[in-house]
């Protein structure tokens, strides 16, 4: 079987990340990778690796792993599904991804390719075990508690905002699914924290957690990629209940969304074009492999 070639869109926390996914993989090619500043000189790691400021400078595309801030994935993932290239992206904002399921959907089916969205850790794996849970106990409270840890997307959310030079969102978690946002911020010249305080608190990012903003000096002092979730959800399996599942995860952030990512851009070749979420793939189209030899280890 020919590889796929995937092609690694942005090339931030995740974007490097998923170029060492792509490389690791058995049956991807990476493509190269696409960035604005692709006429600078390339870093290191790039040495071997093609990159352009145009996806068409790559030659043949099969998949392209957005790894670009949230709120510019609807952008990207028009325009590569127009050309026929199926996309996945860790979109997480999770109050309206719905609808960006619903923009994306005549995009995919016109253009007869396939999209997978909110394809990182929460929303994406964590997803697929929430609903698990939820088969093993129909009735019942699921609680999802992440960190303490470095959320990506709210750190980009609150490097965008007016008066941040550089920032780091930490979640921690207080329990029962709430959590309180600590944002170390390096401010931009003239701002002051107050101001900047308030812009964060209303950014819909923050605006629905208890949410903290402290300035510091240097946000690469207190940086820390790693991440986790505890996964719990107490209910009822038919009349019986005081059912417990549990799911612990501690883990490199960037590192685990570009895996999952590329997992799906596996299983986007396995789809009928369209658009959809982790929970709506059969998690055998992830793997790698015969697919009589993964149930035989897997059941």
């Amino acid at each position: 079987m020919s590889k796929k070639r995937v092609a690694v869109v942005g090339y931030g926390n995740i974007g490097q990340y998923a170029v060492q996914a792509a490389l690791a993989s058995p049956d991807f090619e990476l493509a190269g990778v696409v960035r604005r500043n692709a006429g600078v000189p390339k870093p290191r790691e790039l040495a071997d690796v093609a990159v352009a400021d145009d996806i068409a400078a790559l030659g043949k595309v099969d998949a392209a792993l957005l790894c670009t801030p949230t709120r510019s994935v609807p952008e990207h993932a028009r325009k590569y599904l127009s050309l026929g290239i199926n996309t996945v992206d860790s979109y997480d904002i999770h109050s309206s991804f719905l609808q960006l399921r619903k923009e994306l959907m005549p995009v995919a089916t016109q253009h007869n390719a396939v999209a997978v969205i909110s394809a990182g850790w929460d929303p994406g794996s964590d997803s697929v075990i929430r609903t698990l849970f939820e088969a093993c106990a129909p009735k019942g409270l699921t609680y999802t508690n992440f960190g303490p840890g470095m959320s990506m997307g709210h750190s980009v959310a609150a490097k965008a905002i007016d008066g941040v030079a550089d920032a780091l969102s930490m979640t921690i978690p207080l329990g029962t699914g709430i959590h309180r946002r600590v944002v170390y911020v390096r401010l931009a010249a003239g701002a002051t924290v107050d101001e900047v305080s308030k812009r964060i608190k209303a950014d819909d990012y923050f605006s629905h957690d208890e949410t903290h903003v402290i300035a510091v000096p240097d946000i690469d002092a207190v940086t820390d990629v790693g991440h986790g979730v505890n996964l719990v959800r107490k209910g009822a399996s038919g009349q019986t209940g005081n059912q417990w599942f549990e799911f612990n995860m501690k883990i490199n952030n960037p590192a685990l969304t570009s895996q999952i990512m590329l997992a799906c851009a596996r299983a986007t070749f396995k789809q009928r074009p369209g658009v959809y979420t982790m929970p709506e793939i059969p998690m055998i189209d992830l793997l790698h492999g015969d697919r009589e030899n993964l149930l035989a280890r897997l059941v």
